[in-house]
């Protein structure tokens, strides 16, 4: 089938570069026809980087009216993403937006359901979604493979500037929203949206910057509690991030998250018997290319008609009001 014609609106999104270059990766899936962004600072910023190399730039209004034009991948700063998104879906395009959603749950919810209606594709970038490990994990416990599932501990933390947490300032949830997103899209995933939200955010240094840099919500279900954690602060916590999933049958571990090459499984019940309280099987984890490849070629083929989006429109809303329950946000 031919490429999908795919255009990017905007740049400021911190994955906007690597997102570009997975699409220019794959010519046999896109066609990208060029670039949108209105912002002179970040053109000055990012314009030049290797992953725009001759492509051409142009407004926005001008980029939306290329003939034939099927999709766009909404890379805009994260304030202005949801709104982005949505004029894209009003042209009857196929959207693919980078994360989060949104903190305006009517509007983010007038874009799915705008896709909804027309049967365009709508694609959050939860890239960890398509992380072999993960789904691994996630088809175990959706399975039932771990059985009833009672517990499960997730954290995605990073060490921050004191800039960049001043620049979390701008979202109520700080690092719960930008970051803690992640993680809420994988439980929702595996356990469906909680039947309660607590969350316990924090701001550990003000003094330096007034935003949520030290991030803890519990969702519970009917039979489990699931925390997310997340900050800004931990040293070396980019290479701490984990998943660790328990239940009744066994339980998985993931850590890292990011290009894991093992995962970790404990089962209660071994072919000879209880297992000991310290026996874990090991798997290895194959190796899945870029960080977007599997996602981003996802989109193509959902594009296409050539398979249906795992991540359907009812998750997509299920997750982001989860979310905006765990930054604490009422809606």
């Amino acid at each position: 089938m031919k490429p999908v014609k795919i255009a990017q609106i905007g740049i400021g999104h911190n994955h906007a570069d690597a997102t570009m270059a997975t699409l220019r990766k794959f010519p046999q899936f896109f066609e990208v026809v060029g670039v949108a962004e209105d912002d002179p600072a970040w053109l000055s910023r990012r314009r030049a980087l290797p992953c725009y190399e001759g492509l051409p730039f142009s407004s926005e209004a001008e980029l939306l009216a290329t003939p034939g034009l099927e999709a766009v991948c909404v890379e805009k700063d994260v304030p202005d993403g949801l709104a982005t998104a949505l004029r894209c879906a009003r042209l009857g395009l196929h959207v693919h937006m980078d994360k989060p959603g949104g903190e305006n749950y009517a509007g983010f919810r007038e874009l799915v359901e705008t896709q909804r209606r027309a049967g365009k594709a709508f694609q959050m970038a939860y890239m960890y979604r398509y992380n072999p490990a993960i789904r691994r994990c996630l088809d175990m416990a959706r399975s039932g493979e771990l059985g009833d599932i009672f517990e499960i501990d997730c954290q995605m933390s990073t060490t921050h500037s004191a800039d960049y947490r001043l620049w979390l300032a701008n979202f109520k949830g700080g690092d719960m929203y930008i970051f803690g997103s992640h993680l809420i899209d994988l439980v929702v995933w595996m356990m469906g949206e909680p039947d309660k939200v607590v969350p316990l955010n924090m701001n550990s240094f003000p003094e330096e910057a007034r935003c949520i840099d030290n991030g803890l919500a519990v969702l519970q279900y009917p039979r489990a509690t699931c925390t997310v954690r997340t900050t800004s602060l931990e040293a070396n916590g980019y290479h701490r991030r984990q998943l660790v999933v328990c239940g009744t049958k066994g339980t998985v571990e993931i850590k890292p998250m990011e290009n894991p090459t093992k995962m970790s499984v404990a089962w209660k019940e071994s072919s000879g018997g209880a297992g000991s309280p310290d026996s874990r099987e090991w798997i290895d984890v194959p190796d899945f290319g870029g960080r977007y490849d599997a996602q981003l070629a996802d989109f193509a083929r959902v594009v296409r008609g050539e398979t249906a989006n795992p991540f359907g429109y009812d998750h997509e809303l299920a997750v982001e009001r989860t979310l905006l329950r765990a930054c604490g946000t009422d809606f």
